[in-house]
């Protein structure tokens, strides 16, 4: 057998292992089946040859710690922790879904189900990588950790406290985060960090209740003044007024700018996949929208509500009307201070009314991008994926996650690598990873536990 026919063979026989655990629903927002997905991580860590650790006692989803130590003619020096998370979105709106959300279904050798890009085939790729080494090298070539969460899909909000209490537990040379894979042109992207966020609920009340519209004439209401409020923060050019908002931020390496001005970015692309039906915001001015998604912060109505929205007509003055705002945060920025920033841009704007609350605070984080273990990721993805594949290495992702918190308590260098694709749809309906990939991020993670432990 070739080394690939074995890591495939691995990952065929564990894969209805894989559809068990994609089958449960464990939904962190909503508490569904956490306790019996816990339990199935925990025997799939024991099954391929780990020791396991539930820690519950902190509060929150349990936290499950897994290990495997090298093997005999390994490298009993180096560690490399995994990190990844057993929670899941909601399946909504379900009536989107061409199948059902929690019964794994292949198609046109596309594999569907609520999570199986978030985050479930990366742990299962992980599995079957320590599994064909095992079973082809007799042991491991270095040390192994893996910390499973569940609750990324509400914000890691317990999470700092395991990292802080049980840091020695923890303690690694490296890690590989929980998502990564290719772009919508089969280029191979692999990040060294994440943005941050600071999320608010907005909320104001005009009125004790409902009024007829008649009094528009001489009274005003709750969805004007939201509106009018939000769109005080943002130019029809969708740049951000508010002042002190970038403040603080770190400014990018000569580095980091290098490596950003080669990252590619396919415009056609981006509007395809997502029914764009206007220009990008980055159109006409002097940023990239490579630079944008990696360098700028950003601030977005994440939702709206209001009055009267069913089908129909009801003529009414809202008393009261809500927004959702997310900011994505750069190096430098503090959550704190950007609701500070906002909740004085509102009062100097005469909202006073308008009530701020963060929800949700998370700092960004970028690793060196000088540290070995970049090169050693990266060169080990080229062996993977072979030279017909482009590596691309960006300083982090647009996305956040509770990456500031590995670094600020095990101070370790943190890349990802994962089997998505440029239509995994990841909290959308119909999320997706591809069989092929699913095999090729077997091969990758092998290679490169081999590499780092030389």
């Amino acid at each position: 057998m070739t080394t690939k026919e074995i890591f495939r063979k691995i990952a065929d026989e564990r894969m209805e292992e894989f559809y068990d655990y994609l089958r449960l629903q464990s939904v962190s927002t909503q508490h569904r089946q956490i306790p019996e997905t816990v339990a199935y991580v925990k025997k799939m860590i024991e099954k391929t040859g780990g020791t396991v650790q539930v820690l519950d006692d902190l509060g929150g989803h349990p936290v499950v710690y897994g290990s495997f130590e090298a093997g005999p003619n390994g490298n009993s020096a180096k560690t490399l922790l995994f990190y990844n998370h057993y929670d899941v979105q909601p399946e909504d709106p379900i009536g989107e879904w061409d199948t059902d959300p929690f019964e794994p279904t292949v198609r046109d050798g596309i594999l569907y189900a609520r999570g199986v890009a978030d985050n479930k085939a990366n742990f299962m790729v992980r599995l079957n990588a320590l599994s064909a080494l095992l079973e082809t090298e007799g042991g491991l070539p270095c040390n192994v950790k893996f910390l499973v969460e569940g609750e990324e899909e509400n914000g890691s909000p317990n999470l700092k406290k395991y990292l802080e209490k049980y840091a020695d537990l923890f303690a690694a040379d490296a890690c590989i985060w929980e998502f990564g894979g290719k772009d919508k042109d089969e280029r191979f992207v692999i990040e060294a960090g994440v943005k941050g966020i600071a999320y608010f609920d907005v909320t104001v009340e005009s009125a004790k209740v409902d009024i007829h519209s008649s009094m528009a004439a001489v009274v005003d209401n709750a969805a004007w003044r939201l509106v009018q409020a939000l769109a005080t923060m943002r130019t029809v050019d969708n740049e951000i007024v508010v002042e002190g908002f970038y403040d603080h931020i770190t400014p990018p390496t000569a580095l980091e700018k290098e490596i950003v001005s080669q990252l590619p970015f396919n415009e056609a692309a981006t509007k395809e996949i997502y029914g764009l039906t206007g220009d990008l915001i980055t159109k006409g001015k002097e940023r990239t929208p490579s630079e944008a998604l990696v360098f700028e912060p950003t601030l977005t109505i994440s939702g709206l509500l209001s009055g009267y929205t069913d089908p129909g007509i009801k003529t009414v003055l809202p008393k009261s009307a809500s927004a959702k705002i997310d900011c994505r945060l750069v190096p430098g920025q503090e959550p704190e201070h950007i609701y500070e920033v906002l909740r004085k841009h509102l009062d100097d704007h005469g909202f006073q009314d308008v009530k701020l609350e963060l929800i949700k605070g998370m700092h960004a984080f970028r690793s060196d991008m000088t540290d070995p273990f970049v090169a050693t990721v990266t060169d080990s993805a080229q062996k993977a994926y072979g030279s017909d594949t482009e590596i691309v290495l960006s300083p982090n992702s647009a996305g956040s996650g509770p990456m500031y918190h590995f670094y600020h308590y095990l101070k370790l260098p943190i890349l990802s690598s994962g089997v998505g694709w440029g239509n995994s749809r990841a909290h959308a309906p119909n999320e997706s990873v591809r069989l092929a990939d699913y095999y090729q991020g077997t091969e990758h993670i092998a290679i490169l536990l081999n590499d780092f432990a030389k």
